[in-house]
């Protein structure tokens, strides 16, 4: 697929989701790398617009280089988004009580403290990012190692079969200690994220290298 026509693709997906106005994202292809600027209203559009250009077919890679430019009736002081960002984590089920902290420093959150799973990181990430006057998020959050158990490598393997999103033996699984390391070719950046999850959702797992190739 010429660059061309995935840059068009990409322009015409950005276009048709109702989730972001693409009016200010400039795009550039090259060798199937896509290459996003301009700007947007907030970050949380800026998160969609990366989501939404590894739906289009024939994207290898993407740099990122939006900015969040806030119209000034609407920017926030850092007390005000780090209040709001520690009350909407407070109602999040999927968090143990007080083990997120936050702090935010011109509009840049950052994350810290200590987890038991991946899907716990991820969700704290995702209830902040959507708050007003947010420009970025850092997470640093840690995942506090779970006692192992002795057959990760089968583990994983056997959730990659089971799901029909991914093409299970272009996959190779290799495990150190605590590390996963995913590699091999798909076919979608959906197949990708897919692999990486079924690996995060195994217990004893802190650390996953996804260096699963698509094209």
């Amino acid at each position: 697929m010429s660059d061309l026509a995935i840059r068009r693709d990409v322009l015409d997906e950005l276009e048709f989701d109702p989730s972001i106005d693409a009016g200010n994202i400039g795009v550039s292809v090259e060798s199937g790398i896509v290459t996003l600027s301009g700007h947007v209203k907030s970050y949380a559009e800026k998160m969609a617009a990366e989501v939404i250009v590894q739906r289009v077919k024939g994207v290898r890679a993407i740099a990122e280089d939006i900015e969040v430019r806030y119209p000034e009736h609407t920017r926030h002081a850092d007390d005000e988004i780090a209040a709001r960002a520690l009350d909407i984590i407070a109602w999040s089920a999927a968090l143990p009580e007080g083990a997120v902290h936050v702090k935010v420093q011109r509009g840049w959150v950052t994350l810290s403290g200590e987890v038991r799973w991946h899907f716990q990181r991820m969700a704290a990430e995702h209830a902040v990012k959507k708050l007003g006057g947010v420009v970025g998020v850092s997470n640093l959050l840690t995942i506090v190692s779970l006692p192992q158990v002795a057959d990760i490598k089968d583990r994983i393997e056997l959730a990659l079969r089971r799901n029909a999103e991914i093409e299970a033996d272009a996959i190779k699984v290799r495990v150190l200690a605590d590390k996963v390391i995913l590699e091999g070719d798909v076919h979608a950046w959906s197949e990708r994220g897919a692999a990486e999850r079924a690996a995060w959702s195994v217990s004893g797992v802190t650390r996953v290298d996804n260096q699963l190739h698509v094209g």
